[in-house]
């Protein structure tokens, strides 16, 4: 048996585009996508504090250092530059590793550009 937990999540990431004409997807700042341990092409949800949309998607790394948080095609829909989001990512662990596991959570501020790691798992 397999249970699904939260890996990690970044929260109140801010929105900086939204790209209906791109292919898809949601791109992150490389340095938060490290910070929250966030691989390239991993499916996310997002949840927008600002409207309440939620979607899944996948992720492609912006510059590091870029702030960039940006809704690409059918994502640009649900959102626009300057709402909040929270972007999380799961695992699948066996009860054993389960009962143990813990997520990495970090909050973002500043324009993107400053992030605190509040929890990481041992």
């Amino acid at each position: 048996m397999q249970i699904s937990l939260l890996k990690s999540k970044l929260h109140q990431a801010s929105v900086t585009s939204a790209r209906p004409d791109y292919s898809g997807s949601l791109s992150i700042d490389q340095n938060l996508m490290e910070a929250a341990g966030i691989l390239h092409h991993e499916k996310i949800l997002v949840g927008n504090i600002t409207n309440g949309e939620r979607f899944e998607t996948y992720c492609i790394p912006a510059d590091h250092g870029s702030g960039e948080i940006g809704l690409n095609g059918a994502a640009a829909h649900k959102g626009k530059a300057g709402d909040l989001l929270v972007i999380m990512t799961f695992i699948n662990l066996n009860p054993e590793e389960a009962a143990v596991w813990e997520p990495r959570l970090v909050l973002v501020s500043n324009s993107n550009l400053n992030h605190e790691i509040i929890k990481s798992p041992q």
